[in-house]
């Protein structure tokens, strides 16, 4: 796996450069990109994690409160951490002792205006089908 971190979605204008998957083809760049932040969250314990993370009140939480819920080591858990924070969906910040970690919404927000259909598509019944099987 490479060592290269992800260049951050949604800064310098970047954001408004990227269509949704229904109105135009994605730029090569825009493809490896996009593939190394769903690559991200294609592990279970990932989405797990930016699961817990992005749901915790507050919007932040403690890493000592995320290793007790896996039955991995801690340093699993924490290499799963650093792959979610290189694809740019999770911040941290060390406070003494602890990490604590926090959703990056700007990519969440950036996959989501990917991923929709554009205002006035409607899932036809045959695809809804086709979804669902």
């Amino acid at each position: 796996m490479s060592k290269q971190e992800l260049v951050m979605l949604g800064q310098d204008g970047v954001e408004g450069c990227y269509p949704t998957l229904l109105t135009a083809p994605l730029y090569e760049d825009q493809a490896e990109t996009l593939a190394k932040v769903f690559k991200a969250l294609g592990d279970p314990i990932r989405l797990r994690l930016l699961s817990m993370i992005a749901s915790r009140a507050g919007g932040e939480v403690c890493v000592c409160d995320l290793t007790p819920a896996f039955e991995v080591s801690q340093p699993t858990i924490s290499h799963h951490l650093k792959q979610l924070k290189q694809a740019g969906l999770i911040g941290s910040e060390r406070r003494g002792t602890w990490v604590y970690y926090r959703l990056l919404p700007q990519m969440t927000d950036l996959l989501s205006a990917i991923l929709t259909r554009p205002g006035g598509q409607h899932l036809t019944e045959t695809t809804a089908a086709e979804a669902a099987s």
